[in-house]
Order: structure tokens, then C-alpha cells, then sequence
């Protein structure tokens, strides 16, 4: 079972885009998704697995600091 933390998307280039995470960033692919600078996903695999909302990706956030 693989386990996805929410990063922010900080830049876009076609299919490709750049997520940051506490204290690291990473490449990943919009797979089917349309996102843009600023909205929260999920990343499975370096895929783009789903758009959260930033309640959301801060509930999810919270869980991910008290692990």
C-alpha cells in the first residue's frame, strides 16, 4: 500500500510540474489532471493523482505531522 502526503504545485510545463513537500521538491506528471501554481495533489508514482482543496490538503497536512 503506498501512502501520498499533499505537496503544492510551484510550477507547471505541459505535462510536467514541480511539487513541493516539507523540506523537498519533486518532478512529477499531470497524468490526467489540470493543474496550476498553486493547487494542492496527491502524487502516486510521480503521477498526479488528485487535486485536493486547500482544507483538504490541510487536514491531510495535520495527519502527516503527528505520524
Amino acid at each position: 500500500m503506498c501512502l501520498a502526503a499533499p505537496g503544492k504545485v510551484i510550477k507547471v510545463d505541459g505535462q510536467r510540474t514541480i511539487v513541493q513537500y516539507p523540506g523537498e521538491t519533486r518532478e512529477a506528471m499531470t497524468g490526467g489532471e489540470t493543474v496550476k501554481k498553486g493547487d494542492w495533489v496527491l502524487v502516486q508514482m510521480g503521477i498526479i493523482v488528485q487535486k485536493l482543496s486547500p482544507d483538504e490538503a490541510a487536514s491531510a497536512s495535520g495527519v502527516w505531522a503527528t505520524a
